[in-house]
């Protein structure tokens, strides 16, 4: 096999990533080279024998180097792919999780064909706001994140994915401390979630470059309190929060909004069976 064809660097690089321990590295080998040459992955298989360029080597040795050091695909390519959209990500907003989609399509399902005022609240990329506005035209988003960085990335994906004329309301804001005072028919989030005793057990490529601010929580219980105490003052009535949360806070958030007044309290489990997924009425 010819060193600088295709074949080879592909075989060379999946070993490399497999030494290294990467869980899949077949799939971010070739995903990796069809970032760098700028093809699909099904186009690769057509040109195993196309003789790459030294420029073309070097640049898919780093990201190759970069991937076997942890690093997630995502942040190397700076995408990721999310319902039916590709939104821009960096280190400094949390990747979208596919689970995170079928909170998406529970919002959607339930809110479909009626005008209505959605908070995206700390919403990182903007992929659940966003993907919620490109299915919904008559949704009217408003997006809040404690990060000022990650607003950018919510600024960058908006500019790239949705018309010019819709118009939008953007906050840097700890939960609702700098939002206006108004009113929302959906606030719908997914807040960092996983308890700091939790730490140990997260994968390197987690662990050592997404936003520990989007991740873990010191105090849940104090936080999910202040959130649904302070969602019931910018929901609407018959306003409805839907979260995305840790498993084993479902019933205690159930309990939280019961005790604040909540109704219809529902709860839907991932694809995994696990209780992810909570709605409250006001």
């Amino acid at each position: 096999m010819q060193k600088d064809t295709l074949q080879y660097v592909l075989t060379r690089s999946r070993d490399y990533l497999a030494k290294k321990g990467i869980a899949n590295p077949r799939l971010d080998a070739e995903v990796l080279l069809s970032d760098t040459l700028k093809m699909d992955r099904i186009s690769l298989y057509t040109k195993f024998d196309m003789i790459l360029s030294e420029f073309e080597k070097d640049t898919y040795r780093e990201k190759i180097r970069a991937r076997g050091n942890f690093k997630p695909v995502a942040y190397i390519t700076g995408l990721k792919s999310f319902y039916h959209w590709d939104f821009q990500v960096n280190e400094n907003v949390l990747i979208p999780r596919p689970e995170t989609e079928e909170l998406l399509e529970w919002v959607l399902k339930e809110n479909r064909g009626v005008a209505k005022k959605v908070l995206d609240l700390c919403c990182g990329s903007g992929c659940i706001g966003i993907s919620l506005l490109k299915e919904e035209l008559l949704f009217q988003l408003s997006f809040s994140d404690i990060s000022e960085k990650a607003l950018e990335v919510t600024k960058n994906n908006l500019r790239n994915l949705v018309e010019e004329k819709k118009e939008f309301q953007l906050f840097q804001s700890d939960l609702y401390r700098s939002i206006p005072e108004q009113k929302f028919d959906v606030i719908v989030s997914n807040p960092p979630y996983i308890p700091l005793e939790e730490k140990s057990q997260i994968m390197p490529d987690v662990l050592n470059y997404e936003p520990h601010i989007a991740l873990f929580l010191q105090e849940p219980e104090a936080f999910h309190k202040r959130l649904l105490e302070e969602s019931l003052n910018f929901l609407s009535e018959e306003g409805k929060l839907y979260l995305e949360t840790h498993p084993d806070w479902i019933q205690k958030i159930v309990g939280l909004g019961k005790e604040l007044g909540y109704k219809n309290i529902q709860i839907k489990q991932d694809l995994s069976r696990k209780e992810r997924f909570i709605s409250l009425e006001k």
